[in-house]
């Protein structure tokens, strides 16, 4: 009788690549997903208190649902707390990040029901391991539950170490993959009939630096041979966003108009708090090279309200700085004390209160840019992917500068590509 698994995954696009990974290679081995399972798998987050908190919640429930079931938990948190994890009610095996794939030979241990296809997948399986047991070493995953869009991690760990982050001790040192691994997981990605692909890592623009490449060279091998039709960078630090990239990607047609930055703070007192490594000047020139060569390019931001030492002025500048930036929209965290960063122990700490109101303030000015983003796009013709996502008659889709778009469903639009107009903007929908 074959054994069941479940796997749960919180956080971030690159956690969501190596579940998908796992549950492709326990599935190959004869496991079955059962919502009821024998092993119950969690990959967890640490980013926040609230992540951690949540991933405790899961365990709990996993425990009270199914009490002879094995919950193993892997990730971030299982990383930054093994002893704590290890202790919760129900948990059997911790594997931290970088030996997140140590499960896999962990339950090929614990089962004998093995075929000569599975001794031979079990046999590549070990060896892959084998690359990743300790965290300067790399292993390459990509999701494939979505045939639409499919979130491919080509890079992991930071040396970053920002003040406020645990994830750089979670994850390890920064290394990553190597453009030609890179360029045939894009073209197996493409057999499975996958339109988009989303490049993903802690420090994506870090590509191969450790390699003697670098991420810019990855993007040109991509434009040149375009192994799937669209691909969108995941995340780049503003500081690794070079002019040459903002050229290629004005000037190709498979890399995707779109930019994800993280600016943090609009306050250069409180970049220097956080330990960034650059000031508003710089991240305010690249928006702007961004716009001046693409000026449809969608440009989100990732923002930190309440930091440490902030001051109602630092947030005034931040408030300020981003209003006068031609960004699309906000991705918004309230500071959460990590334990064992600096910044934990920063004096003085914001108040949740005021951490509360700055986050709602920030949302606001969000909502201001994003429709604002949206309304300039308005009777303008535009590339949609329309996605396996059907609500009430209706299909929704993004453009290659990431607009969701909806219309009435119609089979032959699913998993294509169809230039539309953007006729008509809708609030509930956009959102």
């Amino acid at each position: 009788m074959s054994k069941t698994f479940c796997i749960t995954t919180l956080g971030c696009k690159l956690n969501y690549s190596e579940s998908s990974h796992i549950a492709r290679e326990l599935q190959d081995l004869g496991f079955e997903n059962s919502a009821h399972p024998d092993y119950y798998i969690l990959n967890t987050c640490t980013v926040t208190s609230i992540a951690e908190k949540k991933a405790r919640s899961l365990i709990a429930q996993f425990h009270r649902a199914n009490p002879n079931a094995e919950i193993i938990v892997i990730g971030c948190f299982a990383a930054r707390d093994k002893s704590l994890v290890e202790n919760l009610p129900g948990v059997t095996k911790v594997f931290g990040s970088e030996n997140k794939m140590n499960l896999i030979p962990y339950l090929l241990a614990q089962n004998s029901h093995l075929t000569p296809h599975t001794l031979h997948l079990k046999s590549r399986q070990l060896k892959l391991t084998a690359m990743s047991t300790t965290n300067h070493s790399f292993f390459s995953t990509f999701s494939s539950h979505d045939r639409t869009r499919s979130f491919l991690k080509i890079q992991d760990g930071c040396d970053y170490h920002c003040s406020y982050c645990a994830v750089a001790r979670a994850r390890g040192a920064s290394r990553s993959d190597t453009v030609e691994n890179v360029m045939t997981n894009l073209e197996n990605i493409a057999r499975l009939n996958c339109k988009e692909v989303v490049l993903t890592g802690v420090n994506t623009g870090d590509f191969g630096r450790k390699n003697g490449e670098t991420f810019f060279q990855l993007l040109n091998e991509i434009n040149i041979r375009k192994p799937v039709e669209r691909v969108r960078i995941s995340s780049i630090e503003p500081n690794l966003l070079t002019d040459e990239i903002i050229h290629l990607v004005a000037n190709s047609t498979v890399l995707m108009p779109h930019f994800h930055i993280p600016l943090q703070s609009g306050s250069d007192q409180v970049l220097a708090a956080m330990k960034r490594r650059y000031k508003t000047a710089l991240f305010a020139e690249k928006v702007h090279q961004i716009k001046s060569a693409m000026p449809h390019a969608c440009i989100a931001i990732d923002l930190i309200s309440g930091f440490p030492t902030e001051t109602e002025a630092d947030f005034e500048e931040t408030v300020r700085f981003l209003d006068s930036l031609p960004v699309s929209y906000l991705h918004v965290f309230s500071y959460s004390k990590r334990p064992e960063t600096p910044a934990a122990e920063m004096k003085p700490q914001v108040k949740d209160s005021v951490k509360k109101e700055r986050t709602s303030v920030l949302l606001q000015l969000s909502e201001k840019k994003k429709i604002a983003f949206y309304k300039k796009h308005l009777h303008t013709k535009r590339a949609v992917l329309f996605e396996d996502d059907v609500k009430n008659g209706t299909i929704f889709g993004f453009t290659d500068n990431y607009i969701r778009v909806s219309t009435p469903f119609n089979e032959e639009f699913l998993n294509q590509i169809i230039n539309v107009e953007l006729t008509e903007f809708n609030t509930h929908f956009s959102f």
